[in-house]
């Protein structure tokens, strides 16, 4: 056990070893306390400790409702046992799986960023257990936790002064602070602190899109992976002010009172914006997200710490020079409709008038384009696919935005592989690709039988790390995959077999040209 003691800039710490060689290293402080007064304010590092800490157990998540705080059954039904976790503000820790400590071995290092929009979630889900693509990818798997919802992007800058400046992103300070703990410890873990990798899912995905936007994150990192949420723009500043003042009209607090913000009781400040009105500004900050207003706290543009939407209308100066993979499932909605009591007996009349919301004057063309490259889908189906293109179509602007604004390569690909879970419920649906990342598919029921599922996996996981290691996905289990570009918009087809298609969906895309794609 000796040899999975590490020193850390803050202390010592014990890990343990998993099977098949992997030490895993659990709940490292990264950062201090943010409750009382610290809370809504940057974090700071985490308070050096005497002896040797245990690091064999998870640490505590943010403060938060949904899924993982209550451990739902129906997320254990779909992507497998969440961990049941003390919810603190003393949240600030990630976990670290290697293949060995030897400080020599100079791993690529690949930084997990969990999803769940920027709501809910933790970096000790089950299915971001880092041990079976460290051991393939020989690369060391970091997963953070960090402040959530209200903890993380209340933005109290307009009201409470220069006190609370970048309270509307502390949440991705803290990512920033996770980062700066990887560059000054990492080696002790075997890994390299000059080869970087920030990727992430759905939310994740949405952080990483940030942090290639944010100057005090840039050089911590040196790739980026941004997997079915792309982030184009923040919050507006006046938005993220009217949700501080509804907030606080909500609990009955001057906004000349901001102390008694932060002595709150955290449960107290969880249930109020789960109650909340939220204002009638029509600023949802993600397309296709509820509009309640838990959803609706998301990192500010504060013209500091994020100076400016990160890739809309352009990319941001930062993001230049880090090469950049993205994509999306084929049927990125089929998780979010798979518990809708008309699934798979959807009408056509129940069709147009799910759809005219969303399409509005457009929906005539635009379903009829897609009836046209879809004879044979269902309403259900239809409904679907359709439902799904927000997400790729707004990942294709951020390429197209990433690739126009900088030299480093843009990777592009997208995911069809369908499980049979549920009779094939699920689709290519919305995360699905991330058991398949972490090289583990069996960990999640959602990935379903398939006996092809493993070759997949190994494929997957070989991609992502051969990227994490050169900043080129390419190797020898996948057809050359060329950079990315507006010309010939080449993707990455992942499936059994894998394959590259030049604009696949051609017609599907130019369907939506003139349509406002916000996320």
């Amino acid at each position: 056990m000796a040899g999975l003691i590490v020193e850390t800039t803050a202390g010592k710490l014990q890990g343990e070893a998993e099977l098949n060689g992997i030490q895993v290293f659990r709940g490292i402080p990264y950062g201090a306390p943010t409750g009382g007064a610290r809370r809504f304010l940057p974090p700071q590092p985490a308070v050096p400790w005497a002896g040797v800490r245990d690091a064999t157990l998870f640490g505590p998540i943010c403060p938060q409702a949904g899924a993982v705080a209550d451990q739902a059954l129906s997320d254990q039904r779909t992507i497998g046992a969440l961990p049941a976790l003390p919810q603190e503000e003393d949240c600030l820790v990630l976990n670290v799986w290697t293949p060995g400590t030897d400080g020599s071995a100079r791993r690529p290092v690949m930084v997990w960023l969990h999803g769940r929009g920027y709501a809910a979630g933790a970096g000790s889900e089950g299915w971001y257990n880092g041990a079976a693509l460290a051991r393939r990818g020989d690369v060391v798997v970091v997963t953070i936790n960090h402040r959530l919802n209200v903890f993380g992007y209340l933005h109290l800058a307009e009201i409470g002064g220069t006190k609370f400046a970048g309270s509307g992103i502390a949440g991705l300070l803290d990512a920033v602070l996770a980062l700066e703990w990887v560059r000054d410890n990492i080696a002790a873990f075997g890994g390299d602190p000059g080869n970087v990798t920030i990727f992430g899912e759905s939310g994740g995905g949405s952080k990483v899109s940030t942090l290639l936007a944010m100057p005090s994150a840039e050089g911590l990192f040196h790739r980026a992976v941004v997997q079915s949420g792309p982030g184009l723009r923040g919050v507006e500043a006046a938005n993220g002010t009217a949700m501080a003042k509804a907030l606080l009209d909500h609990l009955g607090i001057p906004v000349t009172d901001l102390r008694r913000l932060q002595e709150l009781p955290h449960a107290e400040l969880t249930k109020a914006i789960a109650t909340m009105p939220v204002p009638e500004d029509g600023s949802a900050n993600m397309a296709g997200l509820p509009r309640g207003a838990v959803m609706r706290f998301a990192p500010v543009v504060d013209g500091n710490y994020l100076p400016a939407h990160p890739f809309d209308p352009v990319a941001a100066p930062s993001a230049a020079n880090v090469p950049l993979m993205i994509g999306t499932n084929k049927d990125e909605a089929a998780l979010f409709l798979a518990g809708d009591p008309r699934r798979r007996r959807l009408q056509e009349s129940e069709l147009i008038e799910r759809l005219r919301p969303m399409l509005g004057r457009r929906m005539d063309d635009i379903l009829g384009v897609y009836r046209r490259t879809r004879p044979n889908d269902t309403p259900w189906e239809l409904l679907i696919g359709i439902s799904s293109e927000r997400t790729r179509l707004g990942s294709v602007q951020l390429a197209e935005r990433k690739a126009a604004g900088g030299s480093a390569p843009v990777y592009m690909y997208l995911f069809t592989w369908e499980s049979d879970y549920l009779g094939g419920l699920f689709k290519s649906a919305h995360a699905l690709e991330i058991p398949f990342v972490f090289n583990h598919p069996d960990v999640a029921p959602i990935t379903g039988a398939k006996p092809d599922r493993a070759a997949l996996a190994g494929v997957m996981a070989d991609t992502w790390a051969t990227f994490a290691r050169t900043g080129n996905p390419n190797h020898d289990g996948i057809p050359t995959w060329p950079v990315y570009d507006t010309d010939t918009r080449t993707t990455m087809i992942f499936d059994t077999p894998c394959s590259v298609e030049n604009d696949p969906r051609r017609e599907e895309r130019l369907a939506w040209e003139g349509m406002a794609i916000r996320r």
